[in-house]
């Protein structure tokens, strides 16, 4: 089977696991886990900040950063699309009491000046404007990216209303292979941010947040609250530490391929619209007459390939770790089979 999905559907490499095998390990909880500690310590210093905490997943990255930042009755400003309002099963309201106010953005990515007209005036019978939440990349604008000078507009604006800014940086590695920007140059601004290592990284398990140490110790607490340390947690910041040494760069590869795919998919007849390819992520939409998303979803599945419906006739593709040039070309093949 070619598993076109998600980026999350990546397995470690034999590489990884050995990896794991021979890693230092100590009581995380206690600042004991010699691996863990250095996987903090680097992604603190890959994005600018003071310290960085390991956590199990991105979601629960996002999750602790509200619950920190923010009081109940508070209001996060952030794109209709982003991944914390339609992917960690209301969350914010659930664990924090925040209210979510949502912008319509070009492909997960607004203004500054959008941020502006959405900042509330002080008053009793309003909730508090108390923080803005970008995704770098935007998952459901196709992997778009956020320009620096944009990020900048947006920190800028927050600034003037003493708001809190926070990155959700589940494929920010993506963008910066992408564009060439470090990482750290995006995440300037932000108050707290985190990459992702079960994505286009490969890693099975981990996210680190990152931001001031006050803001980690925090964290800490949250994390404490919500389901304690995970104490020899070296094994799996191994292969997290394999992955920024072996898997960055490749995602370069996994960015042509989507272009290859996106290209074959802007010439089929039956494709009405893709939306642009910027790094491993492609949605395309079927015209009318067309198979549906689930139908064709299926027929992919007889032809061992998996592919991600996404109701109306639309279609979301990602490259990964896990399939290449040969997946690819299958890929194509069945396409201009049913599209074309």
């Amino acid at each position: 089977m070619h598993d076109f999905y998600s980026d999350t559907k990546t397995k470690p490499t034999r590489a990884m696991r050995e990896a794991m095998l021979d890693a230092e390990v100590g009581d995380e909880q206690k600042g004991e886990d010699p691996t863990t500690n250095a996987l903090c310590e680097r992604v603190a210093d890959l994005l600018g900040k003071e310290a960085a905490v390991f956590l199990p997943s991105g979601s629960m990255c996002n999750e602790i950063a509200i619950a920190v930042h923010c009081r109940p009755g508070d209001e996060v400003i952030c794109d209709r699309t982003c991944h914390v309002l339609n992917f960690e099963g209301g969350g914010p309201a659930a664990l924090s009491g925040v209210v979510l106010s949502t912008l319509d953005g070009d492909l997960g990515r607004f203004s500054g000046e959008q941020v502006r007209a959405a900042v509330r005036g002080k008053s009793r019978y309003f909730p508090n404007t108390r923080m803005v939440s970008v995704e770098q990349t935007a998952n459901l604008g196709g992997g778009a990216i956020w320009t620096p000078e944009a990020i900048d507009e947006v920190v800028a604006v927050a600034r003037e209303h003493d708001l809190i800014t926070h990155m959700d940086g589940a494929r920010l590695m993506n963008a910066v292979v992408a564009s060439g920007v470090p990482a750290k140059r995006y995440t300037q601004g932000m108050d707290s941010c985190w990459i992702d290592f079960s994505k286009g990284l490969g890693a099975p398990v981990g996210a680190v947040l990152a931001g001031s140490a006050e803001f980690i110790e925090q964290a800490w607490r949250f994390k404490q609250q919500w389901g304690g340390a995970m104490r020899q947690s070296g094994v799996l910041a191994a292969m997290c530490l394999y992955a920024l040494d072996h898997h960055v760069g490749r995602l370069a590869d996994d960015h042509a391929l989507a272009a290859q795919i996106g290209t074959a998919l802007n010439e089929m007849q039956m494709v009405k619209s893709v939306t642009p390819v910027a790094t491993n992520i492609i949605f395309f939409d079927i015209v009318d007459g067309g198979p549906d998303d689930q139908l064709l979803t299926a027929l992919a599945l007889e032809a061992g390939l998996i592919i991600g419906p996404y109701g109306d006739k639309r279609i979301r593709l990602l490259t990964h770790l896990d399939v290449d040039e040969t997946a690819a070309e299958a890929l194509i093949t069945f396409l201009r089979k049913h599209l074309d």
